[in-house]
């Protein structure tokens, strides 16, 4: 095993002993919150101001939740200001990771708005967006233009497994609403498989920066690159292989394990 995967190895494995410190000092040891917030409100001046996604490790963000099953606003706005101080790269809200699939659009906007307020300008705010109803992934990409996140993730439509014309014109619509897009690739998820080749029709859209890449199929890494060049940021987004992805040359990763140590893997990405 090369020296760095090695270090990778050794830093995963005391997780454990980091999470329980790091997640009480983020907030999850609070009395939760017993009611839903309903504002939306936005109080981030830049709120209208796109910043662009970087290399580094962008955390696929939890949501906390109370014991009744509402969204926990103190503990994920002390979640929030964790990964400031820890010196994670970006943010990744919304995902598979932050109960995604289980939130109503109120909820939805309350997280976001949170994150917002919090981070914008800060870390880059990458919010999940992806569903099998195209007109649905237009409603959330719109809400998040209007609460102001930098970037939407966008996965490929699951179970339906559209062909690989479907696919592109999926992504190049949703592009053309005006925030950029990453590419969500997870094909054992979904049941689909992103192209590489049909990936490049895609990164030739000036609002198509990033590709999420969860195959887990570190050989396909040279192939996509091959394809689009440095059009795109290359993230891993499959922990157990992302720090061999990034010595083969991809640019980072969108990871769970920076839920529990965000400054290590921030420092592992970057090395």
């Amino acid at each position: 095993m090369r020296p760095l995967i090695l270090a990778a190895v050794a830093l995963l494995a005391s997780a454990d002993a980091f999470q329980s410190s790091q997640i009480r000092r983020a907030g999850l040891a609070f009395s939760p919150s017993r009611t839903r917030s309903s504002s939306t409100a936005i109080t981030a001046s830049n709120a209208n101001e796109i910043f662009p996604l970087k290399q580094g490790s962008t955390v696929a963000l939890i949501t906390p939740m109370t014991p009744t099953g509402e969204v926990d606003m103190p503990a994920l706005r002390n979640i929030l200001r964790f990964h400031v101080e820890s010196g994670t790269d970006g943010l990744c809200i919304l995902g598979t990771t932050g109960e995604a699939s289980t939130l109503s659009m109120a909820e939805r906007a309350t997280v976001l708005t949170a994150a917002v307020e919090e981070v914008k300008g800060k870390i880059p705010i990458m919010a999940g967006v992806g569903t099998i109803d195209p007109e649905h992934v237009k409603e959330m990409t719109q809400q998040a233009i209007d609460v102001g996140c930098d970037a939407a993730l966008v996965v490929t439509p699951y179970y339906v497994k559209p062909p690989q014309r479907g696919l592109v014109k999926h992504f190049l619509t949703m592009a053309e609403m005006g925030l950029p897009v990453v590419i969500y690739n997870v094909p054992g998820r979904t049941g689909v498989d992103f192209q590489s080749n049909n990936l490049a029709l895609c990164a030739d859209h000036e609002n198509i920066v990033a590709l999420k890449d969860a195959t887990g199929d570190l050989d396909r890494l040279e192939e996509v690159r091959n394809y689009v060049g440095d059009k795109l940021l290359l993230y891993s987004g499959d922990d157990s292989t992302e720090a061999e992805y990034v010595l083969r040359g991809g640019d980072g990763c969108i990871s769970v394990t920076a839920n529990v140590a965000p400054a290590q893997m921030h420092n592992l990405i970057m090395a």
